[in-house]
């Protein structure tokens, strides 16, 4: 009996150690009590207008960590400046796959420098989620299925911008304004497709270089062609610079700016307040400033959150709430998968998120990704700047 009984208890112990492997599979990065994951931000250079993304992020990580981590388990968040070169992100990047043996890379921002990284990434098979930028080209499940994007894509932004274009200036002289890269050419296939047949209707494109020094040049020949309608598809530096110079030409077209320009501590306050009142723009987060927000139970919490743990920072800077949204999110897919933290699981678990309310975002936009499908966004608001905030002008409208 005593035999049966030891017997008994070995066999129960083994069966339950067994369960407890069955539940916990780890790739390299996770360990009982910790979780690596790491990004590229533009800390400097150029697009450094950002780097409060990349703030936000570890912020955010500090704050989850202090209430106890995912699942148990602290986020070590690795985040290297970049400086917004390509082959300093390759640098970085290699560096936190190969020596800093990340888990995942979560966040990564610009498009020519996630574009360096996008084949190492997949052929490492390393998770390269919610990378900052919205490049059509990170929707490939099927070429590049390691990597998705958080951002609405430029494409789409550019679609909803031609049918606004469409809509309130039908016989407008159109000018665009472009980054000569991956990241503006984009914008342009879209908002040409958005213009339809009124695309004839473009009477001039003007593009820039990340390495010039102004964009002054650029814009006189813009406002010489005699278009009442102008689409600058700018960074947040290079926005405000056309922003200011179309002020000092005294040019008042119907002015459209990509999104990634809206911030209005980083791109509008520096381009003058005048200037920017009368600004377009197409969107899909709410405004921290705006008062209609204020209430809004996502909103309390991220202002109380850039107090306590950003405190000097201005919750105006879009950037702030982009960074907010990724690491909302990246904690989110973390916790969903449990003690399966493998990467194989961590993309089931990614590419089944359906119509999720990220915090800041407008009302009737969600975020659903699929294993087919990894843009996560469909619609955008329009809004306008009155000088304070970003009023919306109609209903959200579908890039379809």
């Amino acid at each position: 009996m005593r035999f049966q009984c030891i017997a008994a208890f070995v066999a129960v112990s083994l069966a339950l150690a067994g369960t407890a492997y069955a539940q916990k599979a780890y790739d390299t990065g996770v360990t009982d009590t910790e979780i690596k994951i790491g990004n590229t931000m533009p800390y400097s250079g150029p697009a450094s207008a950002y780097s409060s993304q990349g703030r936000a992020e570890t912020a955010y990580y500090k704050m989850i960590n202090a209430k106890g981590g995912v699942n148990g388990r602290k986020i070590n968040f690795i985040t290297y400046d970049d400086a917004y070169s390509p082959p300093k992100t390759v640098e970085q990047t290699r560096k936190l796959v190969e020596q800093d043996e990340i888990f995942a890379n979560f966040g990564s921002l610009g498009t020519p420098t996630n574009t360096a990284i996008h084949k190492y990434l997949n052929q490492k098979k390393m998770p390269h989620l919610f990378v900052s930028t919205g490049a059509a080209k990170w929707n490939d499940p099927r070429t590049f299925p390691w990597t998705l994007p958080l951002y609405p894509s430029y494409q789409m932004e550019g679609r909803v911008a031609g049918k606004y274009v469409v809509q309130t200036k039908p016989d407008g002289k159109i000018a665009i304004l472009y980054q000569n890269d991956d990241f503006g050419k984009d914008y342009v296939k879209g908002f040409k497709e958005g213009l339809g047949n009124k695309v004839a209707q473009v009477v001039i494109e003007k593009s820039y270089e990340v390495t010039d020094p102004t964009l002054d040049s650029q814009l006189v020949a813009l406002k010489v062609s005699g278009a009442d309608v102008l689409y600058a598809i700018t960074t947040p530096k290079f926005g405000a610079q056309a922003i200011k110079k179309a002020g000092e030409l005294n040019w008042k077209p119907l002015f459209l700016i990509a999104s990634v320009s809206s911030s209005i501590k980083s791109a509008l306050e520096p381009a003058g307040i005048e200037n920017s009142t009368g600004l377009v723009t197409a969107i899909a987060g709410k405004v921290a400033s705006d008062p209609r927000w204020k209430d809004a139970p996502d909103m309390k919490e991220f202002l109380a959150f850039v107090k306590e743990w950003m405190p000097g920072e201005n919750p105006d800077d879009a950037s702030l709430g982009t960074g907010y949204g990724s690491a909302w999110m990246t904690v989110k897919v973390l916790t969903e998968c449990g003690d399966n933290l493998t990467r194989e699981n961590l993309m089931k678990v990614v590419t089944r998120q359906n119509n999720v309310a990220v915090p800041l975002l407008l009302p009737g936009i969600t975020l659903t990704i699929t294993a087919d499908n990894y843009a996560g966004y469909g619609q955008l608001q329009m809004v306008r700047f009155d000088g304070k905030t970003w009023e919306p002008i109609g209903p959200v409208i579908s890039a379809e």
